[in-house]
């Protein structure tokens, strides 16, 4: 990164996060979740460039709000919400969440799919996928078919050529996390890193044969080393004749 930059990084990384929401559109306007919060004595406010994001002014068990009970809001920091937002998947997609975890991301599409659509979440871990069943009946998401899967193979019968979007946002070392996850720092090796980068090449090709003509595969991770990013995509292209790079543009 450079000296300068890197210095930067690691500053920031180093700072308390903030406890940052995304408010869920199928259930209520960012404004009117502002008002809810505020009755129950939190204030908030807007976090630029990410419209759904607010940020609370005190540190508060959110999830013993109401406002979460009722489902109007999930705790996402802003910059997972950026990528759902940069996808822009249309109403009458089809969309595959290939590393879905507890589903963050794929609450954040079923509402800018305004719940139409479908969407299939997928995680080989199976208690993942019942903490996102649970959070798409809060959030009264009901365009998203969650699947426990004991790989991506498993979809090639049913799914062949079949998303109109599919996102791998693939396990990482998770570094550009460590101000959340301090411990982080003393727990990645070089080792790890090339493992999960293999890791990630394989998930990739697996889920290439998914995508109908003229569809997209995006591809994120939330770590900062190019041997889980750059250099991962670079290697799949290689491979992937059918695949071209097309940068997403931002909000």
């Amino acid at each position: 990164f450079g000296q300068a930059e890197a210095e930067e990084l690691c500053k920031k990384l180093n700072e308390q996060a903030p406890i940052t929401i995304r408010v869920n559109t199928l259930k209520a306007t960012v404004e009117e979740c502002q008002s809810k919060l505020l009755q129950e004595g939190i204030e908030t406010e807007s976090v630029a460039g990410v419209p759904f994001a607010l940020t609370l002014k005190k540190r508060v068990n959110v999830f013993s709000l109401n406002t979460f009970r009722d489902g109007l809001f999930e705790l996402q920091d802003a910059g997972s919400q950026l990528l759902p937002i940069m996808i822009d998947p249309k109403p009458t997609a089809k969309v595959l969440d290939a590393c879905a975890g507890a589903g963050g991301k794929t609450l954040e599409f079923a509402a800018l799919m305004k719940n139409r659509g479908e969407i299939v979440a997928t995680d080989v871990n199976k208690y993942r996928i019942e903490e996102l069943k649970k959070r798409a009946r809060r959030a009264g998401a009901f365009n998203i078919r969650p699947k426990h899967i004991d790989s991506l193979e498993d979809l090639e019968q049913d799914y062949a050529e079949y998303f109109d979007v599919v996102l791998v946002d693939a396990p990482c070392t998770g570094v550009g996390t460590i101000r959340r996850n301090p411990g982080m720092k003393w727990s990645v090796s070089e080792e790890m890193v090339k493992e999960l980068s293999e890791k990630q090449q394989q998930i990739l090709k697996a889920c290439a044969g998914l995508i109908r003509k003229g569809g997209r595969l995006v591809y994120a991770t939330c770590s900062l080393f190019n041997e889980e990013n750059e250099d991962v995509v670079e290697r799949f292209l290689k491979d992937a004749s059918a695949y071209s790079m097309k940068p997403l543009s931002k909000p």
